[in-house]
Parts: C-alpha cells; sequence; structure tokens
C-alpha cells in the first residue's frame, strides 16, 4: 500500500496519538521507575542479616556451607566456568557494579561462556535464515564473527558502564558526605552515628553514596576489626579517593590522633578537587560543542540566510 494513499486525518489522527501516549508516558516515568530507597534498604537489611547470622555462627565460613547454590551457582561449577572466567578481581568489580547477589559471580560467568554461542546463533538463524536475508553472502560470516564478539565483550561492557555511572555518583556526593561527617564527628558522634547519620541525610540525593555508608555502619557494628569495615568501603567504591580517606580514618583509630583534623583536611581536598572536575568540564565544553554545531547548527542557518535568496534566483529564471 502507498504511503500516498493514507489520508491527512488519519495520519494526524496517529500523530496525535502518539503524542498523547509520549506525554502520558513522561508523567508516569517517575512512578515507574523503582525507588532507590527501596532497593537501599533491602541490600543494608540483607547485608545485616549476613554478618548476624556469621556473628551468630562463628564465622562467614560455615553460613556459606550452609547456603543452597542457586541455579545459575551449580551450572557453573558443572562446567567449572568460575575457574575459567571468575577471581578476585572480577568479584571485587561486581561490587563496585553493586550486583551483589550471592549467584552474581555464577550469573556473570555463565553470561561470559553462553553469550557468544546465543548471539553467534541468532546472528545465524538471521543472515542465513532463508533466501530473503538482508545481509549480502559475502558478509554473512563478518556477522556471525562480530556476534561472537559482542557477546564476549558485552557482560564486561555492562559492568564497566554500571561500575562508572556509580563511581561518577560517588565523586559528585563524597564531598557533601565529608562535610556532614566532620560536622557530626565535631559534635561529639562517635565513626557508626556519624556514618549512619551522614547515610540518612544524603540519602535523597546521593542513594548510591548513602548505601555504601550504611553497608559501612552495618560493618562497623558486627566485624570485629573495624579497618576490615573501612577497606570494604574502599573496595565497593573504587576510587582513590574515598581510599585516601579510609586510610585516614584507619590512622586516627589506630594512633589515636585526631579525627577532626584529618577529616577537616580530607574535606577542603574533596571539594577543591569536585571544583578541579568542574573547571575542567568547563572548558572542554567549547571543543565538545564543535561537531555538534558543525553537523546540526550551521546547515539550518545556511538553510535559513540562503534560502530565500535561492528561491528568488529560481523564480527569476
Amino acid at each position: 500500500m502507498d504511503i500516498t494513499s493514507f489520508d491527512p486525518s488519519t495520519l494526524i489522527i496517529l500523530a496525535s496519538v502518539a503524542g498523547t501516549f509520549l506525554t502520558m508516558l513522561a508523567f508516569l516515568l517517575p512512578y515507574i521507575q523503582p525507588d532507590p530507597m527501596a532497593s537501599r534498604l533491602r541490600a543494608v537489611t540483607r547485608r545485616r542479616q549476613e554478618l548476624r547470622t556469621a556473628h551468630q555462627d562463628g564465622g562467614a565460613r560455615s553460613r556459606l556451607r550452609r547456603a543452597r547454590p542457586s541455579l545459575f551457582g551449580k551450572l557453573a561449577d558443572k562446567l567449572k566456568l568460575r575457574e575459567m572466567f571468575a577471581g578476585d578481581e572480577l568479584r571485587m568489580k561486581l561490587l563496585q557494579a553493586n550486583w551483589r547477589d550471592h549467584s552474581a559471580v555464577a550469573k556473570f560467568a555463565t553470561a561470559r561462556a553462553a553469550g557468544p554461542v546465543i548471539l553467534a546463533a541468532l546472528a545465524g538463524v538471521i543472515v542465513y535464515g532463508g533466501a530473503t536475508s538482508p545481509v549480502n553472502p559475502a558478509m554473512r560470516p563478518a556477522v556471525v564473527f562480530f556476534a561472537v564478539v559482542a557477546g564476549v565483550y558485552l557482560p564486561n561492557l555492562m559492568m564497566e558502564n554500571a561500575i562508572a555511572k556509580r563511581q561518577a555518583a560517588f565523586t559528585l556526593g563524597f564531598p557533601d558526605a565529608l562535610d556532614l561527617l566532620l560536622i557530626c564527628v565535631e559534635s561529639g558522634l562517635s565513626m557508626e552515628a556519624g556514618f549512619g547519620r551522614v547515610a540518612r541525610e544524603i540519602g535523597e540525593n546521593y542513594p548510591e553514596l548513602a548505601e555504601e555508608l550504611e553497608l559501612t555502619t552495618a560493618e562497623l557494628a558486627y566485624l570485629p576489626d573495624r579497618r576490615v569495615a573501612l577497606e570494604n568501603l574502599t573496595n565497593r567504591t573504587g576510587l582513590p579517593t574515598v581510599k585516601a580517606v579510609v586510610t585516614t580514618l584507619i590512622q586516627a583509630d589506630r594512633y589515636g590522633t585526631p579525627l577532626t583534623a584529618a577529616l577537616r583536611t580530607a574535606a577542603l581536598e574533596n571539594r577543591e578537587r569536585r571544583l578541579a572536575l568542574a573547571e575542567k568540564k568547563a572548558a572542554s565544553l567549547p571543543a565538545t560543542l564543535t561537531v555538534p554545531m558543525i553537523v546540526f547548527f550551521l546547515p539550518v542557518l545556511f538553510v535559513v540566510i540562503l534560502g530565500p535568496t535561492i528561491i528568488q534566483v529560481m523564480k527569476s529564471h
């Protein structure tokens, strides 16, 4: 059917329906998205239960012996995928990506192993499925090869993207959290109470950082060594700035040095670092906008300026 056979009123109705749908979606999107506060509370509650169980059982090893492996865990153990793909560095990155499930390592290893096979099979069905395939026969092996490459690198790209987003949120909110922590410590609160109060105060603006601080509060309450709890915060964030502050807190706790002076210096350094990052982004803005302006702005400008002249010249001829 030719598109010119459509009645203009039908096209107007379809455009109106699409516009109404998009408008309703824009209004409902904030209510459809998951609540970060609820996920944060679930993560903290789960971590508290794990620490409480480990404390009651006398160690985490007995808890791990009693934990029932999931379907992905059984599959990864049967195919020995953990030995092939999983390691301490991978577990650390999964924590930094906020993939804290007990079977996260098994799921990731299974995705790394099965992803290339699945994508290659789908690409093969699409390009070799029939005579009506839109792909040139000479390019079909290349399409299958790129599908395999995508299956190999896609899980890592998703994980690195999740890590980058969380670290950007941490970098944005960490100076404010340090300022609040300094106020709490100066007012006489302990380190555990200070972390908990800061997590409650910044929970609405920085839910990712608040979740990590609440997890640190739970670990400070249950773990026998405070240094381990603070180092876990460094491992979960993966930021050098957090590592420097954590090192300062550990040294202040070990040697009894004044905590307020160390926190004041760390807060000042983080505020200056955030300001320098903002200035760097502002300085790179002209270079970043060059290509969009050339591609989108200049052609429209030429049409607006030269369009009437071209029309008049065409009419004169």
